[in-house]
């Protein structure tokens, strides 16, 4: 049975939030770099078919399609029809929120790196003030 709209407008925000962490951080966090570092280097090399696969492994755009296969395939989640159309629509729903949730992220972290850098050099500034004697007037 289909939910309300409401409901299924909630499930989808809430579903799109574990598959935009799982994407990001399989294509950008540390944990995850030396196997990004192997599919860097093997999506630059070989046949067309082997190069694509590998690539998919680095995009949080791409990889973000796989990760919602799977938790489709977890939650039978549908939205709008209770068929094979709900899937559909799902699956292109979860991956565009998703992705809009880790731009979000990804600009709160340049946002917190770049506040990071003004702290740092102010700080820098205020022990080199500390160090330096004082010249007498």
């Amino acid at each position: 049975m289909i939910n309300s709209s409401g409901m299924q407008l909630f499930e989808l925000m809430i579903l799109a939030i574990p598959i935009a962490c799982i994407a990001w951080t399989v294509t950008h966090e540390e944990v995850f770099r030396e196997p990004r570092e192997y599919c860097v280097g093997q999506s630059k090399k070989g046949r067309l078919p082997k190069r694509k696969f590998f690539y998919l492994f680095t995009c949080e755009y791409c990889f973000s399609h796989y990760v919602t296969l799977g938790l489709l395939a977890l939650t039978k989640f549908k939205l709008l029809y209770p068929d094979w159309k709900g899937y559909l629509i799902a699956f292109f729903a979860l991956v565009w929120v998703a992705n809009i949730y880790m731009g979000l992220y990804a600009r709160i972290r340049i946002d917190i790196k770049k506040d990071k850098v003004i702290i740092a050099e102010k700080e820098q500034i205020i022990r080199e003030a500390a160090e330096s004697p004082e010249k007498p007037d």
